[in-house]
């Protein structure tokens, strides 16, 4: 994801965990949620070929293990910001996984959720705290 020099590192609409995932709230009323990883995660991964995510239906927990993405590097688990349900599962990852290396805040989105407890967002970290946090990491 190409920036320039004077945007965040990361998007200021979101939230965001310890472990690379992000959270935007898209509906308060309904509590629907989209969930991704972030830049930061993509570009450790490296080039990703396989998503394994939960199906719609499906219980996610807060900072629970929701799946795992393979990159040619390695298997990583996927962490869930929140706790809900999962009610839309980005398809076109199936056939192109690549989608979340080149637009990880956009198109390359993992999951759609209703969130069962709002409350839980504030225990994640919003983009500045994020940017300082993985700024630390190298």
């Amino acid at each position: 994801m190409k920036r320039k020099p004077e945007e965040p590192l990361s998007p200021t609409d979101r939230s965001y965990t310890e472990e690379h995932e992000w959270i935007i709230v898209e509906d308060a009323y309904s509590r629907r949620a989209l969930v991704g990883i972030t830049d930061y995660a993509q570009d450790q991964l490296g080039d990703i070929v396989y998503f394994e995510l939960p199906k719609v239906g499906d219980r996610i927990t807060h900072l629970g293990k929701m799946g795992e993405v393979e990159s040619v590097k390695a298997v990583s688990d996927l962490f869930s910001p929140v706790s809900g349900e999962v009610i839309e599962v980005n398809g076109a990852l199936a056939d192109q996984p690549e989608l979340t290396n080149t637009d990880p805040f956009g198109a390359g989105w993992l999951l759609r959720v209703t969130m069962s407890d709002p409350s839980e967002l504030d225990s994640l970290m919003s983009a500045e705290d994020y940017d300082v946090y993985i700024a630390g990491l190298h």
